[in-house]
């Protein structure tokens, strides 16, 4: 939901949603009830003082929609609206993702470097988003960045079109963490993504830049064309030789799968995870060890069937998830950042089927696996969502006050 969707769903324009959020407009009571009713949202949770329960989420993109709920209390928190009592604004963190504001109208000054030295720096990067080290990476990216176009202006030719594959992807990486961090960020940083990936001529990185690309459309209302670009990206992969093409080909029909779930488009959902799922197979069976080239993604069977939890959550059957989940073991994942991944899908997949204490336990897993990844507005606000549950749960409160939340 945007704020403008949200806007027309209570009275309000886009910009005062936005005010709401970040706490420079107090909405007078019967606004509160429509923001409260379009959101699900308990009345209590925003200073009404009528308890409620709240609903189960059914909407375009469930992370987006908790993460609304959760911005809209916060920032009425900060507009003087009595809720829970709350330290968040000094527990929570900088976004990492804040960095990289300034390196897409200016680059930071840096002297070039060589190829071997910019693909090493760019595999710095890539190991501190794989580990989940967030505010390290947004620490590390202007640098990054600032090399990786220094370096390309610098050469001509084929090496040219290898610095334009690296700037690539290291705007795929920004993208990627202002997709963690829900930053408006993402889209000009998908946009330069997609560009150097088209003018390195790479189509395995053209299919990586679409990808984030594709996501950032579906987090703005948009999954129809987000899943047009991600099929006509894999097909065109699908059609080139070797196996890598192949498994980037198999990641963006599971990003397809998802993005098409998330639109309540069953029938498209359900024939893109088949055809990942075949795709995938025919990389084992080729005895290709699909992990290892990839930059951001995986195309492994245990990342197939954890698509399947997101795909079946998102379309309001997550009691077929279950299945696939206990079919992973999270040390099958090849990062952090992906076993973190796990950890979030089957924590919402119990959520939705009202397991709460099942739900705590993977909070918890994911705390212990990647403490920045907690912190995520969309984990932050699936632990709010817990403090409201009809069941208290012992430890809820805690690791809401050791994230942020309260």
């Amino acid at each position: 939901m945007t704020q403008t969707q949200l806007g027309r769903a209570c009275g309000y324009s886009a910009s005062a949603i936005s005010r709401v959020e970040a706490g420079a407009l107090r909405p007078a009571e019967q606004a509160l009830l429509r923001i409260a009713q379009a959101l699900d949202l308990p009345l209590d949770a925003i200073g009404l003082g009528r308890p409620a329960t709240l609903a189960r989420d059914v909407t375009l993109d469930q992370e987006d929609a908790m993460l609304r709920r959760q911005l809209l209390v916060a920032g009425m928190a900060a507009a003087g609206v009595s809720v829970l009592p709350s330290a968040s604004a000094a527990a929570a963190r900088p976004d990492a993702s804040a960095r990289i504001v300034g390196a897409l109208y200016e680059s930071e000054p840096s002297a070039p470097m060589s190829l071997q030295q910019l693909k090493a720096s760019l595999a710095s990067a890539r190991a501190h988003f794989a580990a989940a080290r967030y505010q390290n990476l947004g620490d590390f990216l202007p640098g990054l960045l600032g090399s990786a176009h220094a370096t390309r202006e610098a050469l001509s030719g084929r090496s040219r079109e290898e610095a334009h594959a690296c700037v690539a992807r290291a705007w795929v990486l920004a993208t990627e963490l202002a997709l963690k961090a829900h930053s408006d960020v993402a889209w000009p940083a998908a946009d330069r993504a997609l560009a150097a990936a088209q003018a390195s001529g790479d189509p395995v990185v053209h299919g990586e830049a679409a990808r984030v690309l594709a996501i950032t459309m579906r987090r703005s209302g948009r999954p129809v064309a987000a899943v047009d670009l991600l099929r006509r990206t894999a097909d065109s992969l699908s059609r080139g030789q070797g196996d890598v093409p192949g498994a980037v080909a198999a990641t963006l029909l599971m990003t397809a799968a998802y993005t098409a779930a998330c639109g309540q488009r069953r029938g498209a959902a359900l024939d893109l995870m088949a055809g990942a799922e075949e795709a995938v197979d025919r990389l084992t069976s080729a005895r290709f060890l699909p992990g290892s080239p990839l930059f951001t993604v995986d195309a492994t069977s245990a990342q197939v069937d954890l698509y399947w939890i997101g795909v079946h959550t998102a379309l309001g059957t997550p009691d077929e998830g279950v299945p696939y989940a206990a079919r992973i073991a999270p040390d099958q994942l090849s990062t952090t950042e992906r076993r973190a991944r796990y950890g979030t899908d089957c924590a919402r997949m119990w959520h939705r089927l009202g397991a709460h204490r099942k739900t705590f336990t993977l909070l918890r897993f994911i705390e212990q696996v990647a403490p920045e990844e907690v912190r995520r507005p969309a984990l932050r606000a699936l632990t709010a969502d817990l403090l409201y549950a009809p069941v208290t749960v012992p430890g809820v409160r805690e690791l809401a006050a050791r994230t942020g939340v309260v």
